[in-house]
């Protein structure tokens, strides 16, 4: 340990690994998938419990309303489970947010919801690296700062339920707790070889509604308005407008019924992944310019629904500042770091949105996340929760406000 202050050492010393894997046997064995209303309700009441430890207000709050557009082409609410937010020294004028999320992209009826040893050190199960690890270590970490006398930083922890699908019921809430905070952490695994993700791209998303009008395919089919085909079309025109910074996905149509019927009804759903600002504006004027003028050619009515709910997450002088904290940190107790970009999105994307440098992915190593062979490397729970705490307490002597 390089370089490392006594109080450093002392609240490293504190961390318990055994402790953190318990911990994270126990809540990878409640199903938090972001559908499963009960299971996520368990999985808040048991984090609320455990973050308790902190000298903070603990509580949990409402998801905001939600709306999703069936396949039927009719829009009604979406329930989410709630949000736990946790307030330490919320009055401290230098304040950081750790920011996680309870749910799983396992759901009550996936295949996979047991844990077993990959091989030693090496555990598979549902959440235990996205991020139920990352959870725990982030847990330690404070719990080892504030048994050794706390720190001069204020912080909130907030923990979604819903970042698997876009965090839109919490969106709102994200935007508000990182408001003001000089710096942000999240929990999102690090790869397996300790790489963290800088920069990443940002993500929209959309459900076109088209509504035709139907006829016999045989007897009078002039008289139709064929809403597959006009929803084919869209599909076709906005994937031919990637390119300069933006990706586009057209994953799905649904609608249609018998073939002797003029289809009356398609709801089509599309992925953008634009690079920076720019893409994003370029994308909403290519939406709104080709479902306008398909709609006009094809005698539909056009209905958009969505939008781009993640903004691309660049790595800005902020960004550098808190990288370099981490990187100043991670050397001291050994530990190798290394970036990389990516096109993926999280919870980081909205919180620089909110103007707060944040290093997203402070959480454990592993890797096969969102397939049945997710898997932990258990020596990072204690090597990850100590480079957050040497990062926090270096926050509060080395970052400006």
């Amino acid at each position: 340990m390089v370089g490392m202050t006594s109080n450093e050492q002392a609240v490293v010393a504190r961390l318990d690994a055994a402790a953190m894997l318990a911990q994270v046997e126990h809540w990878a064995a409640i199903n938090s998938g972001t559908r499963n209303l009960d299971g996520l309700a368990r999985m808040a009441t048991v984090l609320a419990d455990a973050f308790a430890v902190l000298p903070g207000d603990v509580s949990l709050i409402e998801p905001a309303p939600v709306e999703s557009v069936a396949a039927d082409g009719i829009v009604s609410p979406l329930a989410h489970g709630r949000h736990l937010l946790v307030r330490v020294r919320p009055d401290a004028g230098r304040r950081v947010l750790l920011m996680g999320h309870m749910d799983t992209v396992y759901g009550a009826d996936h295949a996979f919801q047991t844990l077993h040893w990959r091989e030693p050190g090496v555990l598979v199960g549902p959440g235990v690296a996205d991020m139920k690890g990352g959870l725990a270590a982030m847990l330690a970490a404070l719990t080892a700062i504030e048994a050794e006398g706390g720190c001069a930083l204020g912080y909130d922890v907030l923990i979604n339920s819903d970042e698997e699908t876009g965090s839109l019921s919490s969106a709102a809430l994200i935007a508000k707790v990182a408001a003001g905070k000089v710096a942000a952490l999240g929990y999102e695994p690090a790869l397996a070889d300790g790489t963290l993700v800088g920069a990443r791209g940002g993500t929209g998303n959309f459900s076109i509604v088209v509504r035709g009008r139907s006829a016999h395919a045989g007897r009078n089919p002039e008289e139709g308005r064929n809403a597959i085909v006009a929803a084919s079309e869209i599909a076709v025109r906005l994937a031919d407008a990637r390119g300069d910074g933006l990706w586009v996905n057209p994953a799905r149509i649904e609608g249609g019924g018998p073939n002797n019927v003029v289809p009356e009804l398609a709801v089509l759903r599309v992925n953008f992944r634009p690079r920076d600002a720019g893409a994003i504006a370029r994308a909403q004027a290519v939406v709104d310019r080709v479902t306008a003028e398909v709609a006009g050619r094809r005698g539909v009515s056009v209905a958009v629904h969505g939008g781009f709910n993640r903004p691309p997450k660049p790595v800005d002088a902020g960004a550098e500042a808190l990288q370099a904290v981490i990187e100043d940190a991670a050397g001291s107790l050994g530990i190798a770091v290394g970036w990389r970009d990516t096109g993926g999105v999280c919870d980081g994307n909205n919180i620089a949105a909110a103007g707060v440098p944040v290093v997203d992915t402070m959480g454990v190593r592993g890797g096969a996340i969102h397939s049945s062979d997710e898997f932990l490397l258990v020596d990072s729970l204690i090597e990850r929760a100590a480079l957050t705490a040497v990062t926090m307490l270096r926050i509060a002597a080395r970052l400006p406000t």
